[in-house]
């Protein structure tokens, strides 16, 4: 006999306690429990704002593949050059936000970070270009070393790998510009939509190819060469956190990988700690790594005699 549901009363009757439940919760979040950055900030960077923002740099730096597929020789500049306008005053306001939280300044001087805001994106767009570069050499070895792509539109629109690059390009010129905030929502948009984790305060040098890529984590100092491949569930993290004589973790120090130009490093592979793994060498799949290699060094497991 099928389960009859249960049929609510009449809403007029019922009672939550609302008033008493909202006055909790105002004690704990004024007072008791107040995670409120400096006990003021209420404007808030917005990860929507924020993934529309990536959308319209994505349809400048790549207009036919990720801005309209009717564009001509004529319009396309037309069709650049509106979309960054609009994207970039959106993005000035979500860094103004973001600047709130990494400032010592006082209520009466935020003003201010209007002005700091309109610089840094005014930098940052300067610097597109640039950044278009390093994408099209990551293009370049992604297409050089899949046997599986069939072309440069494949990867950008079929390859996480690629996705995931692109948002941390984006990110790691605006976390170099001093607005870390965003570029760590921008990452974690990423890593949401791809499941690969890239800190925006890693440096990664050109021509960087991401296979597969799900589960890839790299830390916020590790220092990636040029030419670098890396496979799924591939880990360039820290071995060991250290902390100050209060016990409190020590922040920014140098605790992750450095990778040499032309490394391969295999699925699976853990690579912890500020070591350095040699240009040209590859490093095996499920390789738990915690010392530094020399150049052209072909580091695997260990063989089970036993087996």
């Amino acid at each position: 006999m099928p389960i009859q549901p249960t049929r609510l009363t009449d809403p007029s009757n019922q009672d939550w306690n609302l008033a008493s439940v909202v006055a909790g919760l105002r004690q704990s979040r004024e007072l008791t429990h107040n995670v409120r950055h400096k006990g003021r900030i209420r404007e808030m960077p917005s990860r929507e704002a924020l993934g529309q923002i990536v959308q319209g740099l994505c349809a400048a730096l790549f207009p036919t593949h990720y801005g309209r597929p009717d564009l001509s020789d004529e319009s396309i500049d037309y069709f650049v050059g509106h979309t960054l306008n609009s994207t970039l005053v959106v993005l000035a306001e979500q860094i103004r936000r973001g600047l709130l939280f990494v400032t010592d300044a006082d209520a009466v001087n935020d003003a201010n970070l209007a002005i700091q805001a309109i610089d840094i994106t005014r930098a940052f767009a300067a610097q597109l270009p640039e950044v278009r570069a390093l994408l099209v050499s990551d293009l370049q070895s992604a297409y050089q070393g899949d046997p599986a792509a069939t072309s440069v539109s494949e990867i950008l629109l079929c390859y996480p790998g690629m996705t995931a690059i692109i948002y941390y390009r984006l990110a790691h010129s605006l976390y170099k510009l001093g607005a870390p905030i965003l570029a760590r929502l921008i990452s974690e948009l990423a890593h949401s939509a791809t499941g690969i984790d890239i800190h925006p305060g890693a440096e990664i040098g050109p021509a960087f190819f991401i296979d597969h890529g799900t589960g890839v984590v790299i830390g916020e100092t590790a220092v990636i060469g040029q030419g670098v491949r890396l496979y799924q569930a591939v880990t360039l993290g820290a071995k060991r956190f250290p902390t100050d004589e209060e016990g409190h973790l020590l922040k920014g120090h140098a605790r992750h990988p450095v990778v040499e130009d032309d490394v391969v490093i295999y699925a699976g592979a853990t690579v912890l700690g500020r070591i350095t793994i040699g240009k040209g060498s590859t490093i095996g799949g499920n390789v738990w790594l915690t010392h530094s290699v020399p150049p052209g060094s072909n580091v695997s497991q260990a063989l089970n005699r036993n087996a």
